[in-house]
């Protein structure tokens, strides 16, 4: 961990938490927080191991989208401006300290459109932007994931090695599941980009040296959407290479969030 160690050791209260947004360990006060977005049919809860391995020295939100887990009776959000709406009402109100997002596949067009917004609202920018497995914003390809029937669906998945095969095996949880997924493959495959849509944060990209939907060319044209400089690491694996890569991943993370001073 490189995480400055001026924080008070003080542990914080944990706030009352809205529906959009989980803590699941307290802080010290003051440290540094980290937002984090799910993938296209992720949840929360795939940020548990990361919030373990970085609190209490970074203070990790993670986002809850709609219409899954505790969420599931909610009405899903089928594109990615109005997911990015709704989550910004949330997390603006956390800009007192430093406010880094990290954002996995899906969750890194959604975390890049927040920080679009928090400029529009005249808000500070978020530190930084972690943009894992996704290609620029203004890259797109013809994939209509969304269209395809169940089966397809779920061969997308295993091509993606992203889902447990005891999941992708299992037709009752997929059946609960797919909804969500189906969604979600629709919000970022309909989501359009301007060449020209930039935000004053650096961004880190982050993205596995076999990831089928982005490659390197497709992750360095992020450079192309900020103001503020652009840096690519690459790591072993596939879309999923952050699950075997975990503390490299961190260790990337962490090399970036600074703890505010102390005063």
């Amino acid at each position: 961990m490189t995480v400055q160690q001026s924080l008070p050791q003080t542990v914080s209260a944990v706030p009352e938490e809205s529906a959009w947004v989980r803590r699941y360990h307290p802080a010290v006060a003051g440290a540094p927080r980290l937002v984090c977005f799910p993938h296209a049919g992720g949840s929360a809860s795939f940020y548990f191991p990361v919030a373990g391995a970085l609190t209490p020295a970074v203070d990790v939100l993670v986002v809850q989208y709609p219409g899954r887990q505790e969420r599931r009776r909610e009405p899903l959000i089928d594109n990615v401006p109005e997911l990015a709406d709704r989550a910004f009402e949330e997390l603006r109100h956390y800009t007192d300290r430093p406010l880094y997002l990290f954002g996995h596949s899906m969750g890194a067009t959604v975390a890049f459109e927040i920080t679009r917004r928090f400029a529009a609202a005249g808000l500070p920018a978020p530190a930084r932007l972690f943009a894992s497995a996704r290609r620029a914003p203004s890259r797109t390809r013809d994939d209509r994931v969304h269209t395809r029937d169940d089966e397809g669906v779920i061969r997308e998945l295993r091509r993606l090695s992203g889902t447990d095969a005891r999941v992708l095996g299992n037709e009752e949880i997929m059946r609960m599941a797919l909804p969500a997924i189906r969604n979600d493959y629709k919000a970022v495959e309909t989501y359009r980009a301007a060449a020209d849509a930039r935000i004053d944060s650096p961004v880190t990209v982050l993205t596995g040296d076999s990831d089928p939907n982005t490659t390197l060319d497709e992750a360095r044209a992020w450079a192309g959407h900020t103001t503020a400089g652009c840096e690519v690491q690459v790591f072993p694996g596939g879309h999923f290479y952050l699950v075997d890569q975990q503390r490299a991943v961190l260790d990337a993370i962490s090399a970036h969030i600074t703890a505010p001073a102390a005063r």
